[in-house]
């Protein structure tokens, strides 16, 4: 693994360019992260008085086979920066070492497991199979609009009701061009079906009529943008 300083806009004396190479141990980084390639030491100087507390600014960038991992940090002299990134680098590898330890190691619990650690998690038997619990039934229920839902769920819904005359596709077009919207909701004047208009491709637009058939089956997606 290579260990490259530079400085930006300033001189990297000799004796830094060591401090560098001791200070940064390859051992104890190769040991956090056997995929490193090469670490890269940028140095600059903010020349402005009113910041001479952190005039010297230190960036490290560790490449390997996996993401970058940067760390800098300011100071009133370039190895006190030093010393501030280097320990902000360990601490990045540390976290990004014991993600892949929890990830790999054997404390790793099955399914089943999951249950007796986690409260409130669904049970699993033996053979895979949902364990019904009292808990299940005491999930509260609340209305949000017209939908039922269970829980904490996820779902929001947001419920408006717009009154519109009805109107030609060129007049669809022009209030959705006029209201910045990628699509816009009408009632077609000459079929009296609820349509959408909605942009595609550079200049290009679609529009989706919706016909009622009461044979079809509920549930239906009845379209989708962007065909």
């Amino acid at each position: 693994m290579d260990i490259v300083v530079k400085g930006r806009k300033t001189e990297v004396p000799e004796r830094f360019r060591k401090h560098v190479a001791e200070k940064l141990k390859l051992e104890k980084i190769q040991k956090l992260d056997g995929k490193v390639i090469s670490l890269d030491v940028e140095v600059s100087k903010e020349h402005n008085p009113r910041q001479a507390d952190r005039s010297d600014r230190v960036e490290i960038t560790l490449h390997s086979r996996g993401p970058v991992i940067r760390a800098e940090a300011a100071a009133a002299d370039p190895y006190a920066a030093l010393d501030l990134a280097s320990d902000k680098l360990e601490a990045r590898l540390r976290k990004q070492h014991d993600k892949r330890y929890t990830r790999r190691g054997s404390g790793r619990l099955s399914a089943a497991e999951v249950g007796d650690v986690v409260h409130g998690v669904a049970q699993i038997d033996e053979n895979g199979q949902l364990v019904g619990s009292e808990a299940e039934q005491d999930v509260p229920t609340t209305m949000v609009g017209p939908i039922e839902v269970q829980g904490e769920g996820p779902l929001v819904v947001r419920e408006k009701t717009h009154k519109a005359a009805p109107m030609t596709l060129d007049q669809a077009l022009y209030e959705m061009e006029l209201v910045g919207h990628d699509f816009y909701l009408f009632v077609d004047s000459d079929t009296k079906q609820p349509s959408v208009v909605y942009r595609r491709h550079a200049y290009d637009y679609g529009v989706i009529h919706l016909e009622s058939d009461p044979l079809a089956e509920s549930g239906g997606a009845g379209g989708a943008l962007g065909g």
